[in-house]
């Protein structure tokens, strides 16, 4: 199906991106495009006005600090992210970008729009809430700071609000991390996917189960104790075509149990 005409900009920098977004209520942000086209063609959004961030330095990069935090701008493609030597300062990231989707969606889709998108089944949400990130959130009003946990409000709502952009994701140093998931099919979304992190405790974030990332915090990294876990957090994931809500609780047993093994392979 062909998009529907749209008003399309394309600013240079930050400032004039925030501007056309306060001018124009309707206004969508158009990362990488691989949701929102799609979206736009099935007729399930319809945005005045289509603002392009990719002429935007201050929205790219990738910078590692001397402390190992690393500071990813939002229009950071998954592809470069793989590639980057700084990025394996925390190689869950590029590790996970991996198993995106195709070479095309990963040459296009960037990190920022995936976590804005808040897709329950996209693989980033989880393992940002995971290893700890905070999003930089900025609007003509001013900037402010926001932890992953925060982030994620419900499906496809964020706590960026209109007229506000996510402009920078900053990752505390660590190493001790993993990932787990069963997906539907070669290069498909997860059934149910894990997000694990053993830097200074045992945290794991299920995804696929609920509208947002979900967070649990085992007694210990021994399988049946993350199992035990999961069980307690009296999941209730929806049923469709690929998995019934009974099978996603097992699953997610099984996933979070395999991510914290492998974080703790990584330590």
């Amino acid at each position: 199906m062909l998009l529907s005409e749209v008003a399309y900009a394309r600013p240079a920098t930050l400032e004039q991106a925030l501007g056309v977004l306060a001018e124009h209520p309707g206004a969508r942000a158009l990362a990488g495009g691989q949701t929102l086209v799609n979206v736009m063609k099935a007729r399930a959004a319809s945005p005045d006005v289509l603002v392009d961030l990719s002429g935007i330095p201050e929205l790219k990069g990738i910078e590692l600090g001397s402390d190992g935090t690393l500071e990813l701008g939002p229009m950071t493609t998954y592809t470069e992210l793989i590639g980057s030597s700084e990025a394996r300062a925390r190689p869950i990231l590029g590790e996970v970008c991996a198993q995106i989707a195709d070479v095309q969606v990963r040459n296009r889709g960037t990190i920022g729009g995936n976590v804005c998108a808040s897709d329950p089944t996209n693989h980033l949400p989880p393992v940002m809430v995971a290893v700890g990130a905070e999003f930089r959130v900025s609007g003509t009003g001013g900037e402010r700071t926001v932890p992953a946990e925060e982030f994620f409000l419900g499906v496809y709502m964020t706590a960026a609000g209109p007229g506000e952009l996510l402009t920078k994701i900053t990752i505390p140093p660590g190493r001790s991390d993993g990932f787990a998931s069963v997906p539907i099919g070669v290069d498909g979304t997860c059934i149910v996917n894990a997000a694990a992190s053993l830097n200074g405790g045992v945290r794991v974030v299920l995804g696929c189960v609920g509208a947002t990332p979900v967070a649990v915090e085992p007694a210990s990294a021994d399988a049946e104790a993350v199992r035990d876990a999961v069980r307690d957090a009296d999941l209730d994931p929806p049923s469709d075509v690929h998995a019934s809500a009974d099978y996603r609780r097992h699953l997610a047993e099984v996933v979070a149990a395999r991510a914290v093994e492998r974080a703790g392979k990584g330590s």
